[in-house]
């Protein structure tokens, strides 16, 4: 009988050999014979392996740091490079810049504007006049962020002409359902070639008209310069000085870039954008897709529904917003995807909050009485399904949102409708 045992070092072989005593009786041994056999020839010792494992696993590790290393230095180098030729002509001629609106937004890049040269002179035309006093005496607007501290060079005033005489730039916060008549009273006041930089978001609900489209229109100049700012920016963070980024878009590519170099710093990154369009109606739409997410959470839906839900309102303001000549590209970056995931998902967001309320059995009356901010999603909802029947587009969570908000239909009702939709492709 020969056994056989095997190492990755060594062969060991063992033999007995039998001799018979009796033929008849069993076999008993006479002789034994033990052969052992080196191995080092065909493969090396067990050591010299681990060593050789662990050199070559610490020189693939330093390759790997090196390459990374080398990527992010030749970042650097281009950042710097970009840098030195960026101008900051604007900013220097700028003097006066003018907020149209005095709440939490328009008060924050206020603050942000003001900080960005102690001799810039920001004027916020509000129409309380007890925020205006409050900004004014105490530097603090009492009514929106009342614990942040706002620079000495904003000023405050409920007077349209003096807010907007000699200013550079008007930055742009009344809400959209507000937006036509309140610049239709001030526009005698305001100059042809003032730049409007727009930080309002949603669609005019009676005649669909987006930002770029009221603010000429009202102001009655077609030629009146115009910006949208949008992208994921809540006006606390904002305050508090978080690393924000947004997107400026404007058809005048000169302008877009004047106004990435009056706002860019060290805690805000501006984006350049000619697709006013996809910028706008992303940042419309999104309001009303956070009801929707507020709903999941107010429900208590749980994970996979949220995900599915905000998965299919992005393809459905992607579809949209293609249809109406906007670029794929805006509506998956910043001021689309970005600015959606911001809204749906934070609790600081207005309109999440609503449709959270929805979600727990609140009316919506009940809701809107009892906030201080206007929640752009609500009333923009019934002008996106205007506009997806307009251009022909299926968006059955958006409507599903607008049947919500005009009580024809029970959040539980609108999520076993959705369920049942029928099984399709996914495009």
């Amino acid at each position: 009988m020969a056994s056989v045992f095997m190492s990755p070092v060594s062969v060991s072989v063992s033999v007995s050999v039998w001799a018979p005593t009796n033929p008849r009786l069993q076999r008993t041994p006479s002789t034994s014979m033990s052969v052992s056999l080196a191995s080092s020839d065909s493969q090396p010792p067990s050591e010299d392996l681990d060593l050789e494992t662990t050199a070559t696993g610490d020189r693939s590790r330093k390759d790997r740091r090196r390459v990374v290393r080398l990527a992010w230095e030749k970042l650097v180098r281009w950042s710097r490079s970009w840098r030195s030729k960026t101008k900051i002509d604007v900013l220097e001629r700028t003097n006066k810049v003018v907020v149209l609106g005095g709440g939490s937004f328009g008060t924050a890049m206020a603050a942000h504007v003001a900080d960005r040269k102690a001799q810039l002179e920001v004027h916020m035309l509000v129409r309380d006049p007890l925020v205006c006093r409050s900004i004014n005496e105490n530097n603090f607007n009492c009514k929106y962020l009342p614990k942040h501290k706002l620079p000495e060079n904003v000023i405050a005033t409920t007077d349209a002409k003096s807010a907007l005489l000699g200013a550079d730039y008007c930055l742009h916060s009344v809400p959209v359902q507000f937006t036509s008549s309140f610049l239709e009273d001030i526009a005698d006041h305001v100059d042809p070639c003032l730049p409007f930089i727009s930080l309002s978001k949603g669609l005019e609900l009676n005649t669909l008209r987006m930002m770029s489209q009221i603010i000429p229109q009202a102001l009655r100049n077609p030629r009146q310069p115009f910006v949208a700012l949008s992208g994921p920016s809540f006006a606390l963070e904002l305050m508090n000085k978080l690393p924000t980024a947004m997107v400026a878009a404007s058809r005048d590519k000169r302008l877009a870039n004047a106004t990435q170099q009056l706002l860019a710093s060290s805690h805000l990154r501006i984006s350049t954008s000619s697709d006013v369009t996809g910028v706008e109606i992303a940042g419309a739409l999104k309001n009303v897709l956070a009801i929707a997410a507020g709903i999941v959470v107010g429900m208590n839906l749980g994970n996979n529904s949220m995900a599915a839900l905000v998965a299919q309102g992005c393809s459905e303001i992607r579809w949209l917003a293609t249809k109406m000549g906007a670029k794929p590209t805006t509506i998956t970056g910043l001021s689309g995807t970005g600015d959606i995931m911001l809204t749906c998902f934070v609790n600081l967001s207005r309109n999440r909050t609503v449709g959270v309320r929805l979600g727990l059995g609140e009316k919506l009356d009940d809701i809107l009485s009892s906030m201080n901010q206007v929640a752009e999603g609500v009333s923009t909802a019934g002008a996106v399904i205007a506009l997806a029947q307009k251009y022909n587009v299926k968006m059955p969570v958006l409507t599903a949102v607008a049947r919500i908000i005009d009580n024809e239909l029970t959040p539980k009702k609108a999520v076993l409708e959705l369920m049942s939709l029928p099984q399709v492709e996914e495009v």
